[in-house]
């Protein structure tokens, strides 16, 4: 199985340059190794300084480099459905043109770019995929679209099958109503089975890990904060934070030395506010990082002797406790404070709010007949323990 690294934060702190570097570097080691931008401010060919395309470009020994190109994308992972949906509008009397466009689901461009990691990792040509992800905004949305996605295709796909056969020869009879027939309901069904694989990939400890980028600014920390949040509600693991840009000691003067003083400051208030992560510091270098000289200096910043694809921290964001006949569901919610955490018991369905992001666990078999007994914030954990039965 390939190992999966991505890279996210808030725009301007560097994740195009740090990706480039870390791919660079693990090539350098040996493997076998892509680098991907999500982004759709193409920046990672100019980083590597090469022309790169919707297909993997080799690079240099053991590199390959891709930028997503979301028409490209849609069409390869769409495209069937897509054409169902343009005549299904263009048939309520919408423009053709229009119609192409409406045809997009929400979504599905940053899912079409994303996508690309599951194939690699169906097809194993890569060693190691680093994703170059898009800023932090953009990247929570589409860390969820996959969960999002399951949801609904579980919801309403079953329903789809049944009645198809049934409406279609009636429907045809009375109007000329494009429906979907059976290439557009399994073109359907295998994307979002695919999605269902991306999703349990993502969330697979031992195989991805997300490495968080900030900048020693109080605005840049304070998104971090509420990214490591939410990547832990949606059960992603995340392995180091990446401090970039850090102006060097040797840098003088009055000028400088007050940017250091602030930097300082802010670096112990990281440290202490994301232990236990290991928080791996990047000096603001001399000139432009473009070309592959300069990203394997800045590679050595970041791992010096470290092998770039091992897991520099292993933690579990969900968990179940069994105590004295109680289960306990344990959900880690770091930097969280408890009015913004809200808990919601629906049949099977566990939904968790922070903030303006939701998340809906599906109960395990253990905990469908029992009932919440009570929930308690502590120490950055939503410990919700049930009834005994």
């Amino acid at each position: 199985m390939s190992r999966i690294l991505l890279f996210t934060g808030k725009g301007g702190t560097g994740k195009t340059t740090v990706s480039a570097a870390t791919a660079v570097c693990a090539a350098k080691l040996g493997y076998k190794t892509l680098v991907l931008s999500t982004d759709t401010a193409h920046s990672l060919g100019d980083s590597l300084d090469r022309e790169l395309g919707p297909e993997p470009v080799r690079v240099s020994n053991h590199l390959w480099a891709q930028e997503s190109n979301i028409l490209y994308n849609l069409e390869k992972h769409w495209g069937t459905v897509k054409r169902w949906l343009a005549a299904l509008m263009a048939w309520r009397g919408l423009d053709e043109v229009v119609a192409e466009e409406v045809a997009v689901f929400p979504g599905m461009e940053e899912l079409a770019n994303l996508l690309w990691v599951y194939y690699y990792e169906q097809e194993k040509n890569y060693d190691l995929l680093v994703v170059d992800c898009a800023p932090t905004a953009e990247s929570l949305r589409l860390l969820t679209l996959p969960e999002v996605a399951k949801w609904w295709f579980n919801k309403l796909m079953p329903v789809g099958r049944r009645l198809m056969p049934i409406t279609t020869p009636i429907v045809n009879k009375f109007t000329d109503l494009p429906l979907p027939d059976k290439e557009i309901l399994g073109s359907m069904e295998e994307l979002f089975h695919e999605l269902d694989g991306l999703r349990a990939l993502l969330t697979d400890p031992k195989t991805t890990s997300i490495r968080l980028l900030l900048n020693p600014e109080k605005m840049v920390i304070k998104e971090a904060q509420r990214t490591y949040s939410y990547l832990n509600l949606y059960g992603y693991a995340i392995d180091a934070v990446i401090c970039n840009r850090l102006i060097p000691a040797t840098a003088d003067g009055a000028y400088f030395e007050k940017w250091k003083q602030a930097q300082t400051e802010y670096l112990q208030d990281i440290e202490e506010r994301f232990s236990p992560l290991p928080v791996i510091k990047v000096p603001l270098l001399e000139s432009e990082v473009v070309g592959l000289k300069k990203l394997r200096e800045v590679g050595e910043y970041l791992y010096g002797g470290n092998d770039p694809a091992r897991v520099f921290f292993e933690g579990q964001p969900i968990s179940i406790n069994h105590n004295d006949g109680l289960y306990t569901l344990i959900l880690k919610l770091p930097f969280a404070s408890k009015g913004e955490v809200s808990l919601l018991r629906s049949g099977d369905e566990l939904v968790v709010t922070i903030g303006n992001q939701r998340r809906s666990i599906i109960l395990p078999q253990v905990l469908l007949e029992r009932q919440v007994k009570e929930a308690k914030f502590d120490s950055g954990q939503l410990q919700i323990r049930f009834k005994e039965d």
